[in-house]
Parts: C-alpha cells; sequence; structure tokens
C-alpha cells in the first residue's frame, strides 16, 4: 500500500477513504475506523466510507498509522478545507476561552444590531462567554432564558447572508416564536416552521429563509436537503433540548445531528438537563460542538467544561422545592398479583439479560411498563398479555387502585383549598382517567395526542393551558411528561404538582417539575411536590434512581441544586432506562432490597 486516498461525498456528508492496494496496513486503517463506528460502510475490498464526523474525530489515530507505515496521503480539495476548517476550531476551543469582551460592550453591541431586549447580569456574562467560542452550550435551568441568549449569539455572530437553524421538539417551537418577537421586535424576522415532508422543506428552504425552525424528527428525513443548504449559506445552528441526542450514532436522532456538525459556521446547544442518565449523554453533544477533537468517557467532562454556561436557580434566588413521598399501599389482590408478577419478569429477565442485543432490551422495556402500569393503575392492564389472569380480574373487580384514589382526593382537597394542581402520569390513559373524575372541577388533560396551535383553537395544547392560567374554576390540569415537559410555563397559577407515578427518565421528571418552579415565583411561594409512591415496589427503584442520576447531574454542573435530597416520606393508612436502572429494577424483582 502506498497511496491513501480520502474524498469528501457532500450527498452524503460521508468521507470516502480508498487505497491502490491491499495489505497489512490498510487492514489496520480500516479496523481503527471499524472500533470507531458501526456506520462503517464497505464499498469494495479497497474502498469504504464512515460519516465526516467521525472522520475527523480519528485524525490522530489515522496520522499514527500513516506515519508508521510510510503511507502517502492523496486529499481532495474538498476534504483539504473542511480539514482546514476543522483546525482552526480546534484552535479557537484551546485558544479563544480566555478571549471575551467585557459585559457592556455586548449590551451595547446587541442594541446596535437591533436586539432590543434588556439582559439580565447572569444573561450578560452567558453570553460574553458564549461569543466567544465558535461552538458552545448552555445548560442553565428551565426559565433563565436560554432562548434569549441563543438568539443574542446568533445577533452577535451573523453577518447580513448568516441564517439560523434551530432545532427543537415541536412543543418548544411558540416559545421561539414569542422570544424573538420580544428580543428584536423591529428586525422583522421571522422563525419559518420546517415542516410538510421533504418536498415541502426543500421549497422552503429554497427561498432562503433567515431564521427557521424544524424538529429533530423532520431533520432526520431531511439532513441532505439541509446539508446542501448549510453548505451554500453560512448558517448558525441551534439544538434545543440537546439532550435528545445523547444516543448519538446509535440513535437515528443523534446520527442525524452528527453527521451534520461539520457544516454550520457556529453552533449552540440548550439543555437543563444535558446528562439525564449517565456521563456517556454528554459525548453526542461535544461531539456536535467540536467533532474535530477526540472525546470519550474518560474525557468530556473535562472538555465540556470550559465551554458551557449555566445559571443555577440558587442564582435566580428560587425557593427550595418542598418535596414529599406518599406512601400508599395496593390493594390486597393488587399486592398478590404484583408478587406474581414480579417473580415471572425477574425469570424473563435473566434470560434477556443474558443475550443482551435490541431484543432483550426491548423485552426489558416492556417489563418494566407492565410493573409501573400495575403499580399505577392495573386497568392499564385489561388489554394486555395478562388479561386472560384470573387474579388480575379480581384486581380489576377491586375498583381504582388507591394511587388513583389518593391523587382525586388529594385534587379535591386542594381545589377545597383554592389551590390549582397539575397532575403527572406517564401514561396517556392515566391522564385522561384523572381529567374525567375530577372534570367537576374543571379538570383538562395534555398528553401527545393533543395538538399544538393557537391559544384560541379549541382542544389544542394551548388552549387547554390559557384555560388553566385564566379561569378561576379551572383547578386540575393532567399531564404526560413526555409531552408536556417541556415549553409551558404554570408558575404564575400554580404551585402544587402531584406524580402519580414517574419513570426512570430523570430528564422528563426534572423539566416537569420545573413546570411550576422557575423564574418568576415570588420569594416567599412554596411550591409543593407529592410523590405517590406503593412501598415495596418499582416505585423504590425508579426514586432511587432518580436521586442518584440528579446528584450525578449536579457534580457534573457544579450545581447542589441538583443533589435531590430524598424527599421526606409520609405514610397513609423504555423509558429513561440505562445499564444502571436495568440492574436496580432486576434487584428488586428478585426481592434483593426492600
Amino acid at each position: 500500500m502506498n497511496v491513501l486516498f480520502v474524498k469528501y461525498i457532500s450527498d452524503q456528508q460521508t468521507a470516502e477513504i480508498s487505497t491502490d492496494s491491499s495489505n497489512s496496513a490498510w487492514v489496520e486503517i480500516r479496523r481503527a475506523y471499524e472500533e470507531r463506528t458501526e456506520e462503517l460502510i464497505n464499498i469494495s475490498p479497497m474502498v469504504f466510507t464512515v460519516p465526516w464526523w467521525i472522520f475527523l474525530s480519528c485524525r490522530k489515530s489515522l496520522k499514527y498509522l500513516v506515519d508508521k507505515h510510510s503511507i502517502n496521503l492523496n486529499l481532495s480539495s474538498d476534504v483539504t478545507a473542511l480539514l482546514k476548517k476543522a483546525l482552526e476550531n480546534e484552535t479557537i476551543y484551546k485558544t479563544s476561552l480566555q478571549s471575551s469582551l467585557p459585559n457592556q460592550d455586548i449590551e451595547s453591541k446587541l442594541k446596535s444590531l437591533g436586539f432590543s431586549r434588556n439582559l439580565t447580569p447572569e444573561q450578560k456574562q452567558n453570553i460574553t462567554k458564549l461569543f466567544s467560542l465558535s461552538a458552545g452550550a448552555d445548560f442553565s435551568v428551565p426559565g433563565s432564558g436560554k432562548t434569549t441568549e441563543a438568539l443574542a449569539y446568533y445577533f452577535l455572530k451573523k453577518e447580513n447572508d448568516t441564517r439560523l437553524l434551530v432545532v427543537a421538539p415541536k412543543n418548544a417551537f411558540a416559545a421561539w416564536d414569542e422570544q424573538i418577537s420580544i428580543c428584536a421586535p423591529n428586525s422583522k424576522l421571522e422563525m419559518i416552521r420546517l415542516r410538510g415532508g421533504v418536498e415541502n422543506i426543500k421549497s422552503l428552504l429554497d427561498k432562503k429563509p433567515k431564521c427557521m425552525l424544524i424538529t429533530y424528527h423532520q431533520l432526520i428525513n431531511a439532513k441532505n436537503e439541509i446539508a446542501n443548504f448549510m453548505s451554500s449559506m453560512p448558517t448558525i445552528m441551534v439544538l434545543d433540548e440537546s439532550h435528545r441526542i445523547k444516543r448519538g450514532i446509535e440513535g437515528g436522532i443523534g446520527s442525524a445531528v452528527l453527521s451534520l456538525s461539520h457544516i454550520p459556521k457556529a453552533k449552540m446547544i440548550l439543555s437543563g438537563t444535558p446528562l439525564p442518565n449517565e456521563i456517556s449523554d454528554l459525548i453526542p453533544q461535544f461531539s456536535f460542538l467540536y467533532p474535530e477533537i477526540y472525546v470519550d468517557n474518560d474525557n468530556v467532562t473535562q472538555l465540556i467544561k470550559p465551554i458551557y454556561v449555566r445559571t443555577t436557580k440558587n442564582q435566580l434566588h428560587l425557593p427550595k422545592i418542598d418535596r414529599k413521598i406518599i406512601e400508599v399501599e395496593m390493594n390486597p389482590n393488587q399486592r398478590k398479583f404484583y408478587q406474581l408478577l414480579r417473580y415471572e419478569e425477574a425469570r424473563m429477565l435473566e434470560k434477556s439479560l443474558s443475550a443482551l442485543g435490541r431484543i432483550g432490551l426491548r423485552y426489558i422495556g416492556r417489563s418494566v411498563l407492565k410493573v409501573l402500569q400495575l403499580v399505577s393503575n392495573p386497568l392499564l392492564l385489561a388489554k394486555s398479555d395478562l388479561a386472560d389472569y384470573d387474579l388480575l380480574k379480581e384486581v380489576l373487580d377491586e375498583g381504582d387502585s388507591p394511587k388513583i384514589q389518593f391523587v382525586c382526593n388529594r385534587a379535591r382537597q386542594l381545589a377545597k383549598e383554592g389551590k390549582k394542581v397539575v397532575i403527572w402520569s406517564s401514561f396517556v390513559e392515566n391522564v385522561e382517567l384523572i381529567s374525567r373524575r375530577l372534570s367537576d372541577l374543571g379538570a383538562d388533560y395534555i398528553h401527545g395526542g393533543v395538538e399544538a396551535g393557537s391559544d384560541e383553537e379549541e382542544d389544542t395544547r394551548e388552549s387547554k393551558i390559557k384555560r388553566f392560567h385564566d379561569d378561576s374554576k379551572a383547578f386540575v390540569l393532567v399531564a404526560n411528561p413526555a409531552a408536556c415537559a417541556e415549553g409551558i410555563s404554570l408558575h404564575t397559577v400554580c404551585h402544587n404538582a402531584i406524580y402519580l407515578d414517574r419513570n426512570y427518565n430523570a430528564a422528563q421528571y426534572l423539566q416537569s417539575e420545573d413546570r411550576i418552579h422557575r423564574i418568576g415565583i415570588k420569594p416567599d411561594e412554596i411550591t409543593t411536590v407529592e410523590i405517590v409512591q406503593c412501598p415495596d415496589s418499582i416505585d423504590d427503584s425508579v426514586n432511587g434512581r432518580l436521586i442518584k442520576k440528579t446528584a450525578l447531574m449536579g457534580k457534573v454542573l457544579s450545581d447542589p441544586e441538583l443533589e435531590i435530597e430524598p424527599p421526606v416520606v409520609e405514610n397513609l393508612d423504555e423509558d429513561g432506562l440505562d445499564a444502571e436502572d436495568i440492574k436496580d429494577y432486576l434487584k428488586h424483582l428478585k426481592g434483593e432490597f426492600v
């Protein structure tokens, strides 16, 4: 092997690596990339492709092998240009962290650019740091103004032809519309929604919009169209709720986002919960910002530390949340059935864990779901594969589960005191059921089946939220964290939350709490969170894992507010799972701890 050829395939965002002859050196080079990614595609025995960002992150390994075997490199002009850009970004990362404008210069510069919103001291400090970077992260708590800071970053970085592309969950779109009108009311900037399928998105991009919003799922389908647009127009790309890419190349969203990471002029990621499960959640987020820098579990915390900002609840002077665990005993037959299901699932899980692959993980996810449903509301199992069990029929004959009964009774008690409450459940059927049970209290619900839209349209997400705010007789909002943990604010009218059930997803839990605990609440206002649990059940495992996950996040982000103390226990007569969750769940099923 004398020559190694590298080309950039622009319509696939990949590097094509080939050789003039196959030998041991070629085998070593191929192996180096195979060990880094499962997305290596063999075109022929002497040609393969890898995502461009993977090629960037493996530069040092490639250089070592090229030098070791005295190989001549033949790089296409595109590759040379992209490598030069990568080197510049790496240099910026290493050298520009000390350079920044004084706070007053940032604000005056923004004013001159048409950004008229007054900034808080924390926002000025954050923007000052982010402005010095070609790519940075804002991990501030919800309600602190991350959207405002991202728009300020865009105004400071943009030139006449610079575009803004925001990738966000659909329920965050309204916040971007609102903030751009507040931050720059005279700019006539409008957030164009890229939606309606690939052809429609291509048509919208052909009009060269200034500011764009696209969901993570739409981005997967329109990845090539977005890549072509950003390659032709300098673009600042922002990931809102960036922890959505935490699975990296193992997930469709992460893979699509990372494939574009080398194209934008500048980048920013936003998340109040950047590592909802474990340290490795940060790796894809850092790789998006700096694909040219190799990152792994051992160095990601140190690498990301200099490039993120975080405004904490303590800095915003928010009073602490009063968290309480309310223990509610299962009905007798419910407990019997729980013990039966617990032992059966433990036995089946032993088989699944011996061959952990996608099928095994899927089974574990379904197992967790079944057990959570039984504890929360056994009625949820009526149409499952457990429906033929005679004991389940006896459980259903007992009526509403103790958890459902408690939540409804507690909501009525709060309503009598004139207090509004948001009730959280992971299950759509629970959300609708409780809403019906409490209809006399003006209860309404929001889950993934409720469409976003104008607050003037009937039965939209926004109209339901508006009614909860404005109607003095609407005491209850029942919501699903997966659909409602982001993008809404309830803190001006509601200071009580009840969790009928929770799962292992720490991001959803923390974000759902923040709907009623955010900037704007009065210093003397007490925010009360009541978590309903059945003792000696999966609830214990979920609670323990959520405490450990938030403590880890607090340690990495140097935010002691996230190191949640175990809530006070008051005794009364497939989502977010990681490896440690699975171990903890299995311990519970096997009765290894109480």
